[in-house]
């Protein structure tokens, strides 16, 4: 038999395509074309029916779909520890805001740089980012490598970005005709929050991302300080007025769904609405617990985001998922609850549903991008080793990835960065956060 060439081999002592055990191919393989999985397997069929001038065998190694972070404001990695142990409203209207108000285009540019240096450390191919100067988080994506969907925040007062709100929809019109084919970048439309936006601003967004056939992401129902403004506002919470205005659609991806009865689930059910669950910032912010297992039983899809790295302090989804299952056992009282498989899947492919994605990525199948991390498993916390899923949500860390390959590029090797200079965005944040300090007595 003829051996078919790939451009890429990664091959170790496990393979799991997806979030369940039974799927678990000992001593696996991958093979890589272009930016596509050609094929996966035992690693010795693998070799037999391929050839390749690169092949990465890593002894001990898991090979798995990168994970896939719903939900983060990348560039807030340098306000990391900045003002902890507050409010989520004090925090923002007097802490995060003003600072914010001294954004440069290039700080920016250098803060998602260092997120996007932590995501792919730490296993992350994918990430959904909503925040402000998103032309520089996309141009540090691009410089990356990362899968990425983005967008640019609106809401009714003026932007440190692009000023008064009309500038707002240039921006963004600007960034849908700018990356319309692009083969990792995606643009969202992206309302802050009902108590941020009019209702007028939520529906013209709303009319963008029918126009442009794009993800509508909001943050959505995060406190009850949100749940209260609503209802002295319009007279209903924050989901029943986003449904008001027609804006519960398979498109929404609302962001922290923390306060919900179950009604309001079972309208997110009915529109399919997608969900992003950020654990962490919830439980630092005292937030609250996002309903999860109510929402799985009634049939949402459920994505897990760190949030940004300024209310959380990483975007670590290893550490993530720990917190994930965890938490919604202690909360229903049930050991059972958000087991090991169901937090992989919310990780994986449940976030690539998320996104609308699972056609592309969030699994290893043939035919789908290669985004897809190797882990050493040769780890004193990680042996002996029983079950995989449960390994990696419960014991893993986000430093116990080796490799990283998006998009059949290999990013990260042995944990050395191959897009970016990890040494140079180090030293470039240390600078920028001693100007953050220094503003911050001024």
């Amino acid at each position: 038999m003829t051996q078919q060439a790939t451009d890429l081999i990664l091959s170790g002592s496990y393979l799991l395509p997806g979030s369940q055990q039974k799927e678990l191919i000992a001593d696996g393989a991958a093979a890589i074309t272009g930016d596509t999985i050609t094929a996966i397997g035992p690693k010795d069929q693998i070799l037999a029916d391929y050839h390749t001038n690169k092949h990465i065998h890593t002894e001990h190694g898991l090979i798995m779909p990168g994970l896939i972070n719903t939900h983060t404001h990348a560039a807030m990695a340098c306000f990391r520890g900045l003002a902890d142990d507050l409010p989520l409203m004090t925090w923002l209207e007097e802490h995060i805001f003003p600072v914010e108000a001294r954004w440069t285009p290039e700080m920016i540019y250098q803060c998602t740089l260092l997120s996007l240096a932590e995501m792919i450390k730490s296993g992350t191919t994918s990430f959904c980012d909503m925040y402000l100067f998103s032309k520089e988080v996309a141009r540090a994506t691009e410089t990356s490598g990362i899968r990425a969907w983005i967008g640019e925040v609106l809401y009714d007062f003026p932007s440190p970005c692009y000023g008064e709100l009309e500038n707002g929809f240039s921006y963004v019109e600007q960034l849908f005709t700018h990356y319309k084919k692009h083969p990792l970048i995606t643009i969202t439309a992206d309302p802050h929050a009902v108590y941020t936006c009019s209702p007028e601003l939520l529906v013209r967004l709303g009319k963008v991302a029918q126009d442009h056939d794009s993800l509508y992401v909001i943050h959505l129902s995060e406190n009850e300080v949100e749940i209260n403004t609503c209802r002295e506002r319009y007279n209903c919470t924050p989901v029943q007025h986003l449904e008001q205005l027609g804006l519960l659609t398979p498109k929404t991806l609302a962001a922290h769904c923390v306060i919900l009865d179950d009604e309001e689930i079972a309208l997110l059910a009915k529109s399919d609405v997608k969900v992003s669950h950020c654990v962490e910032s919830n439980m630092k912010l005292a937030s609250g617990t996002a309903p999860v297992v109510k929402m799985l039983e009634a049939g949402l899809q459920v994505g897990i985001g760190t949030d940004g790295a300024a209310s959380n302090n990483d975007v670590d989804m290893f550490g993530e998922m720990n917190s994930v299952a965890k938490v919604h056992k202690v909360k229903h009282m049930d050991p059972t609850a958000m087991n090991a498989e169901q937090t992989l899947h919310a990780a994986t492919l449940g976030g690539a549903k998320t996104l609308g994605a699972e056609w592309q990525v969030g699994s290893l199948e043939a035919g789908k991008k290669a985004d897809m991390i190797v882990l050493d498993m040769n780890q004193p916390h990680l042996t002996p080793l029983y079950n995989i899923p449960s390994q990696l949500v419960y014991a893993a860390r986000g430093a116990d990835v080796l490799h990283s390959v998006i998009n059949g590029k290999v990013v990260m090797e042995g944990r050395v960065l191959q897009s970016l200079d990890e040494d140079r965005i180090l030293a470039q944040m240390r600078e920028i956060g001693q100007k953050i300090v220094r503003h911050g007595k001024d």
